[in-house]
């Protein structure tokens, strides 16, 4: 368990707060999807909020860049994205940040170097390679955050980009956030190993693995990853443990857990680790607590509001950034 002490209270309380903001957020998009509001496919981050939000405070994002797969809320967010403009994708609306056409699973926010949620499991993978390619290519200092789940794991693509980028000795980290079920089926069924590090080994990649309930141990297993990119020259690959709280989609009921099991998880919710974590040393009041958490919600319902009142997109849109 990393310890508090050593960090300044305000790069605790940022932490705190983003992992608040992204709770609260995917609270309202599950609302406001139970009412409709909301259509398409739609994966909450809810139980994750650890994982996108230690790892890019590791980054640097006016160098270094983000690809995600299609449960992409959290890392938008942790990577700066307007709340507003997030809820209005999620609407399908003309001010979201793809112009309402990519709905939930393809939030991107050139600004902040997040260059994607994919709804296509593992497509994004050798995309990331790609960009960091360009990074090596121009001798740029950056690296590139590649986040796909355990489900894209056992995809071919997830193999040929890892074989590649050793090959190449390109600046990406690999993060398989292994929250247990691809969709419905628990990772040990589907899987001859059941320590998803390992198949760095396969291509000379160093690889281990981390606790994805613990923001501050997330923070720093990346800083090192980060610090090994840049001074060894080799990708890294690093299997995040998480757990979603909710189903694999909206769509999903999560029959296939037992209430026992999420009841356990719900006892390592990654917020109220931090929370317990900064009360202990007397970094956190009840009182500050409340007040940050009263700031997320106020945000979340200001995002709905503004989502409410923005306009469609036109017809004639169907037919913008389209390339062929």
């Amino acid at each position: 368990m990393s310890t508090v002490n050593k960090y300044e209270k305000t790069f605790l309380m940022k932490l705190l707060e983003q992992m608040l903001l992204i709770r609260r957020f995917e609270e309202k998009a599950a609302q406001m999807y139970g009412l409709r509001k909301i259509g398409g496919f739609c994966h909450l981050y809810i139980g994750q909020e650890a994982v996108a939000v230690g790892s890019i405070a590791a980054l640097d994002l006016k160098k270094d860049y983000v690809l995600t797969a299609y449960r992409d809320h959290g890392h938008a967010l942790a990577c700066g994205m307007d709340p507003n403009g997030a809820m209005a994708e999620l609407y399908g609306k003309v001010t979201g940040c793809s112009k309402g056409k990519g709905g939930s699973m393809h939030f991107f926010d050139e600004e902040n170097h997040m260059y994607g949620g994919n709804g296509i499991v593992g497509a994004h993978i050798p995309i990331a390679a790609g960009m960091a390619f360009k990074i090596k290519y121009k001798q740029e200092d950056g690296v590139v955050l590649c986040y796909f789940g355990d489900g894209a794991i056992h995809q071919g693509v997830f193999h040929e980009t890892l074989n590649m980028a050793k090959i190449w000795n390109l600046p990406v980290i690999f993060i398989c956030e292994n929250n247990f079920y691809g969709m419905g089926t628990n990772y040990k069924r589907v899987s001859s190993v059941h320590d998803y590090s390992i198949m760095g080994t396969s291509y000379g990649i160093p690889a281990w693995q981390v606790n994805g309930m613990d923001v501050l141990e997330v923070y720093e297993e990346t800083q090192k990853a980060i610090k090994m990119v840049k001074e060894e020259k080799t990708p890294v690959l690093l299997e995040i443990q998480t757990y979603r709280y909710r189903g694999h989609s909206m769509s999903d009921p999560a029959k296939y857990r037992t209430k026992e099991e999420v009841e356990e998880y719900r006892n390592q919710d990654p917020i109220i680790i931090l929370e317990n974590k900064m009360t202990e040393a007397g970094l956190l009041t009840k009182e500050e607590y409340t007040e940050i958490d009263k700031r997320c919600k106020n945000i979340a319902n200001e995002s709905v509001r503004f989502a409410e009142e923005s306009e469609e997109p036109p017809l004639e849109a169907m037919y913008e950034d389209i390339y062929a």
